[in-house]
């Protein structure tokens, strides 16, 4: 009898977004609010991005309110101020992370290291003797405690030219974060206050660097677990801590172990192929039909529409950010929310917080082909934004053209 392998199972573009939608917190009832909860839902998610734009609210914020009724900001610096539980480090972006998995960081920090001695432009930044600049930076932080890059003058004749030209001292504030020397002790204002890794978390600070292959085997079954179906593109870019060579292999090692299995997910779009992906084996059981009796609107750094292609597969909705666009060519707006409605994006709003008025401003909204106007519809968006507009404290919103 000649060997021939079982054909991979077929997922539609449906249940691998429900799937994803259930185990990224978004496929039910929002949880009620609380420093514990907000504690789990970000080790659900695996990591919650941070972002500086705050013409609405700040990125992670956001992420956590859409999943968390009466969100606060006080119950997430709870946990990255006080427990220490949570922390802010780097994967694909700037992001808030379950601090027990800091020895897996310590790749990065080497990485980071090695990296930075090899840029010209990083060498630039730190001034004319980089080694010192970095030198008295660590040094003073250790002698006087706690520091915001403001504590550290520039020098006489720096110009700043842009957002990314940092003084010297500032250069060498984020290489010494980056790299694991110091950590972000708290932010005021948004203000990163740094402080040494080793005083902020003396416990994880002091474990050993996981090895090699127990973070590759960590990186990529910590994404699988938090996405269920995925290409091992998706795996890699998931924590942005492995090579997509090192996740494919992982991802055939294990369907060979029988701990994943081959699939292959349709598209929304009908005349696309389907895609090859793993999937957990259990990923039926995942498949959970999500409450519709509600709308969310998702940030723009959700890690649910992080992954554009995928967002195009399995939603069939098309997304792109425009806040770095010039207004001219924009489509939508500078800060543009996807509108979810169960397991369906079905259309988006531009938004601003007028803080000078206390008023959220809606543009929009602008409904998806084949998304039906009703009057049920709109109460329920009208019901998202009262919620958005109560979590940034907003005293009103408006609808704007």
């Amino acid at each position: 009898m000649p060997d021939t392998a079982a054909s991979p199972t077929v997922i539609s573009a449906i249940d691998a977004r429900r799937v994803l939608l259930h185990l990224q917190g978004l496929g039910s009832s929002a949880t009620r609010s609380s420093a514990k909860s907000v504690h789990s839902m970000v080790e659900r998610l695996g990591y919650v991005q941070v972002d500086s734009i705050n013409v609405l609210e700040r990125a992670h914020h956001i992420i956590l309110g859409t999943r968390l009724d009466g969100y606060r900001h006080a119950h997430l610096a709870h946990s990255l101020e006080k427990t220490r539980n949570l922390w802010e480090h780097w994967t694909h972006d700037a992001c808030v992370i379950p601090t027990k998995w800091y020895p897996h960081w310590k790749h990065r920090f080497d990485r980071y290291g090695a990296r930075v001695e090899r840029s010209s432009w990083w060498t630039a930044q730190f001034g004319d003797d980089p080694a010192k600049t970095i030198r008295r930076t660590l040094a003073r932080v250790k002698r006087e405690g706690p520091l915001k890059a403001r504590d550290f003058e520039p020098p006489e004749n720096h110009r700043s030219t842009g957002w990314w030209e940092w003084h010297p001292e500032k250069a060498a504030l984020e290489h010494l974060w980056r790299c694991g020397k110091l950590a972000i002790a708290r932010r005021d204002r948004f203000e990163k206050v740094y402080d040494l890794a080793a005083r902020v978390f003396p416990a994880s600070h002091e474990l050993s660097r996981s090895s090699a292959t127990d973070h590759i085997h960590w990186a990529c079954r910590e994404a699988i677990t938090r996405i269920g179906i995925a290409t091992p593109t998706e795996i890699a870019r998931f924590f942005s801590a492995i090579t997509l060579v090192q996740a494919r292999a992982w991802c055939v090692q294990a369907v060979a172990r029988g701990e994943l299995i081959d699939v292959l997910v349709q598209n929304k779009r009908e005349e696309t192929k389907p895609t090859k992906c793993v999937a957990l084996k259990n990923w039926k059981t995942l498949c959970i039909a999500p409450n519709s009796d509600r709308i969310a609107l998702l940030s723009p750094f959700d890690p649910v529409i992080r992954e554009r292609a995928r967002v195009e597969r399995l939603f069939g909705f098309e997304y792109r950010f425009e806040a770095f666009t010039p207004a001219a060519k924009r489509v939508y707006g500078y800060y543009v929310l996807p509108i979810l409605e169960g397991d369906a994006l079905i259309g988006r709003v531009d938004t601003k917080f007028d803080r000078a008025k206390d008023t959220l401003i809606i543009r929009g909204p602008w409904w998806e082909t084949g998304a039906k106007i009703s009057k049920t519809r709109t109460r329920k968006l009208e019901d998202a934004i009262d919620r958005l507009a109560a979590q940034i404290g907003a005293a009103s919103w408006t609808m704007s053209d």
